[in-house]
């Protein structure tokens, strides 16, 4: 779909009600959009990725307590989580997207290709927990039960900034393309109460798409379309609740990361060659974005994992 049908449609939904608002997004993403399609591998695959960025960092998943910032609609990071061994996951969203059908759907995906799923976890999925999944299967689907199996809390709606935890009741705190989408001043204040809730031993594990999040479905436009305008600008074109993009670079996270006293153990920048060579043929940036090098500014996304200093 043309990105500026898409923003426009989006705009328009926004404003109306907030449960009719909701419903009717979701009927259009559905129908048209990203859950058209349902496949729970990407996701599952992105809970092994933060389990081995947890072990990279001399730390294991393992009877560990994590906390999930922005849920979503589906369960899948935090099953993977469950599945590698964690004790328990805590997700959390300021919006009560979750959808029972959608669960239901990855849970009959796993039931159905045990055998991929337990190929995608190669052998590390945790005490039998497949097994038990496969278990549940046999009865009536019931969102509750998945979410006991699984010793998942889901927590909404609820402002990440102001946790209803305990101090130190947390061992690593994880978000999935979900800080593009928050204003800074906000993201440092979630980071604050990610401080207070974390232990002084746990991580900030967060992977962030820096990618005009348009480009993932008009392939007309590159990943930094968004920053040939001004801030004015894009908030008139896509500042709405579905498609709010922060447009922090690269070099900005790691200011931000800095300012809230954490220490940076890993980062890993994924640039694009393509979007150098569009930058060498003049493409168009705003003077916000002018300042900043090539290489940040062709930066798509980053994975971040990072320890609060004592």
């Amino acid at each position: 779909m043309d990105w500026k049908i898409k923003a426009k449609i989006q705009n328009i939904v926004s404003l109306l009600p907030s449960s009719t608002s909701h419903s009717i997004y979701y009927w259009i993403q559905t129908k048209f959009g990203s859950l058209k399609k349902i496949d729970p591998v990407s996701r599952l695959k992105a809970g092994i990725e933060f389990s081995k960025k947890i072990e990279d960092s001399g730390k294991s998943i393992i009877d560990s307590t994590l906390l999930e910032i922005g849920t979503g609609r589906r369960l899948n990071i935090p099953i993977a989580f469950w599945l590698l061994g964690a004790n328990k996951v805590i997700t959390t969203d300021i919006n009560t997207y979750l959808k029972e059908e959608l669960v239901k759907q990855d849970i009959n995906y796993i039931k159905d290709n045990p055998q991929k799923i337990e190929k995608l976890f190669e052998n590390h999925i945790f005490n039998d927990r497949l097994q038990l999944i496969l278990e549940l299967t046999k009865n009536q689907f019931n969102l509750k039960d998945v979410l006991d199996l699984c010793c998942i809390e889901y927590l909404s709606p609820v402002d990440a900034t102001q946790l209803p935890l305990p101090s130190e009741s947390i061992d690593f705190h994880t978000s999935y393309t979900v800080f593009e989408h928050i204003p800074l001043l906000i993201l440092k204040k979630i980071l604050h109460e990610g401080n207070r809730v974390v232990t002084d031993q746990g991580l900030f594990v967060h992977l962030i798409d820096y990618s005009d999040h348009f480009s993932h479905s008009d392939k007309s436009i590159s990943a930094i379309n968004f920053l040939q305008f001004s801030e004015a600008e894009w908030n008139k074109i896509a500042g709405n609740s579905y498609m709010y993009m922060n447009r922090l670079r690269h070099d900005d996270y790691i200011k931000m990361f800095q300012e809230v006293n954490h220490n940076i153990l890993s980062e890993k920048p994924k640039r694009d060659k393509h979007l150098l060579d569009i930058l060498h043929e003049g493409f168009p940036l705003n003077e916000e974005f002018s300042n900043k090098s090539e290489e940040v500014i062709a930066t798509t996304n980053s994975w971040f994992v990072t320890k609060k200093n004592k």
